[in-house]
């Protein structure tokens, strides 16, 4: 990289560094660009000459987490036994563990997906490929081992599933629970979803 490069890199790193503490313990919503610019000691048009919007920031602040959990998601979902069921609350326990570490900013990314606009270049909650794909890839390994029936909608299986993991954040956000009881919620949510995705017996 030449210099210009290396110093809008930098100033990219200030940026999400600085967004990621704010959104954590001032809010998302309460959070504004020009605080953003102050912490990270630059500009507004800095952070602007990096993003196009404070959605952008937070979509590649949840972008740089989610490289470690699918890291160790990779090393792990290889290692899977047991049903679709146990397999799905296996990988969800997983994210629980992860995005508890810093709840605050999961529940800002949750609920800045409801005022998401189209066209942007942030990805919200619920459009993260990799999340998706993750689970589906689990239900539809599924079908090839029989335990998921073969004619449903695998789109809407990972819908309801992706719906169910993110409401049971509202236990961290009302009840301060951790992940073990989140999981264990979670748990509970796939065995009944799980009655209506197996095959129908002949």
């Amino acid at each position: 990289m030449n210099l210009r490069q290396t110093q809008k890199e930098a100033t990219r790193r200030r940026v999400l560094d600085a967004a990621r503490d704010l959104f954590e313990t001032v809010g998302y919503e309460e959070t504004t660009v020009r605080e953003i610019a102050s912490q990270a000691g630059v500009a507004v048009g800095s952070v602007f000459t990096c993003f196009s919007s404070k959605a952008e920031v937070l979509s590649q602040v949840m972008q740089e987490r989610l490289d470690d959990l699918y890291g160790e998601l990779d090393r792990v979902t290889p290692h899977l036994r047991g049903s679709t069921a146990d397999r799905l609350s296996s990988i969800f326990a997983l994210h629980f563990a992860f995005e508890t570490r810093r709840t605050q900013l999961f529940l800002a990314h949750i609920a800045a997906a409801y005022s998401w606009r189209p066209g942007g270049s942030s990805i919200p909650y619920g459009r993260n490929p990799r999340l998706r794909g993750t689970i589906l890839d689990c239900v539809a390994e599924g079908q090839e081992r029989g335990d998921v029936d073969p004619a449903l909608d695998l789109d809407m299986i990972v819908d309801m599933l992706m719906a169910a993991y993110a409401w049971n954040y509202r236990l961290a956000a009302w009840e301060n629970a951790g992940p073990e009881r989140m999981s264990a919620n979670m748990e509970q949510q796939i065995a009944l979803l799980a009655r209506g995705f197996r095959p129908l017996a002949n």
